[in-house]
């Protein structure tokens, strides 16, 4: 499995290409789709799914013209449906914890709400993407609407619970680095290591 990070747009979003066999997913599609395009070309890949990882626009811009070039539907929770913006024909939503098959990949759908109420990371074998949830050494703002810190906490509490060796891909690479692993975050990371702190109280 190969994965291309894909930096787009004003705000550096990251945008991921994970291909295998001559077929790929797309997580978290935006601003670029002309360079999305070229690149999947360029790969002589074909295209099996896109996914979001939540709603906020800077992660699904502009993505409508590439899920209808394709004739896809993008997954995505249905808390975060009306915060994508997006009309209701170029999405898949569904609710709550999923595995997916989806060709040669299998995907598991974490709800880790707390950036926002629909917020997941998705869990490819030993990638895990987590957009806006965690970044290295931090995690996404819970002063959003549709945000909430004890949410927050409870999600990060989670991802904190993954194999040590489990690769990290955010949604940004704020810092320099979008990429780290759980075992980096449990060590180092103040807002997960406060999470498993308060485990008890967060039960």
């Amino acid at each position: 499995m190969q994965i291309d990070i894909l930096e787009l747009g004003p705000m550096g979003n990251c945008t991921y290409l994970v291909s295998q066999d001559g077929q790929a997913l797309l997580i978290d599609p935006a601003w670029e789709m002309d360079y999305i395009e070229q690149t999947l070309a360029q790969k002589k890949v074909t295209l099996l799914a896109v996914l979001f990882t939540h709603g906020h626009f800077d992660h699904v811009k502009n993505s409508e013209a590439l899920l209808r070039a394709h004739q896809l539907k993008a997954y995505i929770e249905e808390k975060d449906v009306l915060l994508s913006g997006l009309p209701a024909n170029v999405l898949q939503p569904y609710s709550g914890e999923q595995n997916l098959n989806i060709g040669p990949f299998a995907v598991h759908i974490i709800p880790t709400p707390g950036h926002t109420a629909g917020g997941v990371c998705l869990q490819i074998a030993e990638a895990l993407f987590t957009s806006d949830t965690l970044f290295p050494g931090a995690c996404g703002r819970v002063d959003l609407p549709s945000s909430n810190a004890r949410d927050m906490r409870k999600s990060l509490l989670t991802l904190s619970k993954l194999p040590e060796d489990t690769r990290v891909f955010s949604g940004h690479s704020y810092g320099g680095s979008s990429q780290s692993t759980i075992g980096q975050e449990r060590a180092h990371n103040p807002f997960m290591k406060n999470a498993i702190k308060d485990e008890k109280v967060l039960s």
